[in-house]
């Protein structure tokens, strides 16, 4: 089994090293990943600047590939450039901090699995809900399971899973739940501030509202110690209101 990994936190950081690690049981893993963190930077890519490949090390021996780019970047890098044949799956992480509910929607960690779904690879993106990890390895031994999972079964073309694992050590997490994305939402504000020298600058701030409390609900059930499984796709119709709006006659009564 080929398989290509990827993140948005670097590839120097931790998680991805621990998911190649995992991966590499079960496949031949080739690892392209962003030089610098790239979080938050949802579904960009880079058009107006050159994007350039590094064979980066890791305690002198050959890790991978970096890339002055986004995570999306560095799938379409990595499939069209870099193997020499398309992979079988896609596996993006292991990020800090959960990829939940509207994060889903920022989260490049996403961003480079939702990049293999449009090029028709199965993938997967995978977060452990902190930003002060201690232990990746569940999150690893889940993601190798779920590779081998979506290799007996049929993932369906353009969807992809996103997984979020609770920042918990092995045996206190409770199971697994198959979820859908939840509502739970950011409150944001730029706050001011003062520099040194007397200028203004903002920072990006805020409060997680939650709105979810159905264990099927992906924010939710991390909350609850459940590892979120959720498969979600690109296709951005609202297919209940494109119904309802039939009614509207638009096709009639503009242009």
């Amino acid at each position: 089994m080929k398989i290509l990994v990827s993140n948005d936190d670097g590839i120097s950081s931790e998680g991805i090293a621990v998911l190649a690690k995992s991966l590499s049981e079960i496949g031949d893993v080739t690892i392209v990943a962003p030089q610098t963190e790239q979080s938050a930077v949802g579904h960009a890519i880079t058009m107006q600047i050159p994007v350039r490949v590094n064979e980066f090390k890791k305690g002198g021996k050959f890790f991978g590939y970096s890339v002055t780019g986004t995570p999306a970047d560095c799938i379409k890098m990595g499939i069209k450039n870099i193997m020499k044949e398309k992979p079988d799956i896609v596996v993006s992480g292991i990020n800090n901090g959960s990829n939940s509910a509207i994060n889903i929607i920022y989260s490049g960690t996403v961003s480079a699995a939702r990049e293999a779904a449009i090029m028709d690879v199965p993938s997967i993106a995978i977060s452990v809900a902190s930003h002060v990890v201690n232990d990746f390895s569940y999150a690893g031994k889940i993601a190798q399971q779920l590779v081998k999972i979506i290799g007996k079964n049929d993932l369906q073309p353009g969807t992809l899973l996103n997984v979020n694992v609770p920042n918990l050590p092995e045996n206190e997490i409770l199971g697994v739940k198959l979820t859908k994305q939840g509502h739970t939402k950011w409150d944001d504000v730029f706050e001011e501030r003062i520099d040194p020298y007397g200028k203004k600058y903002y920072w990006l701030t805020g409060e997680l509202t939650n709105l979810d409390n159905e264990l099927d609900r992906d924010h939710f059930a991390v909350l609850n110690k459940y590892v979120s499984v959720t498969p979600i796709h690109f296709d951005l119709t609202d297919y209940d209101m494109f119904d309802k709006m039939r009614s509207w006659h638009l096709e009639e009564n503009l242009g």
